[in-house]
């Protein structure tokens, strides 16, 4: 079996790259034959006047966009971030409790006034794969 990260962990994008000004969902992501998740939130310079950004992890057992709901609170390790001036160019960590097949991350609300804007991208990181390389 091999130890290294690269090949116990898959890594793959929901919330692309790029300067948000307004609410956005990530695409889905399957966690099928995978054990664990781990959100992560990459956030750059938040700009604007009073600038403010809710990021949620939204499960499903679908891949229908309306299916998709917040996870509760008992399924997150960590709390989702509320991006202001005060807390930007950070990373946050989020992990995964539940049990449906489908991740996401989206911007939820986007606050604040002459153009609120925030380079940021959310990825989901699978763990502990059910069929790991020899």
């Amino acid at each position: 079996m091999s130890r290294d990260l690269k090949n116990n962990v898959s890594a793959v994008q929901s919330l692309a790259p790029a300067a948000r000004t307004a609410a956005a969902d990530g695409a889905a992501v399957d966690l099928a034959n995978y054990g664990s998740a781990t959100v992560i939130i990459d956030v750059g310079t938040a700009a604007g006047t009073n600038p403010s950004f809710t990021f949620e992890v939204q499960e499903s057992d679908t891949t229908t966009s309306g299916d998709f709901t917040a996870v509760a609170d008992a399924d997150l390790d960590g709390t989702e971030p509320v991006v202001t001036t005060a807390n930007d160019v950070a990373v946050y960590e989020i992990g995964y409790r539940g049990t449906k097949r489908y991740l996401r991350v989206t911007i939820e609300t986007v606050g604040g006034t002459d153009t609120p804007t925030l380079p940021c991208t959310g990825l989901v990181l699978r763990g502990s794969p059910r069929v790991a390389p020899k």
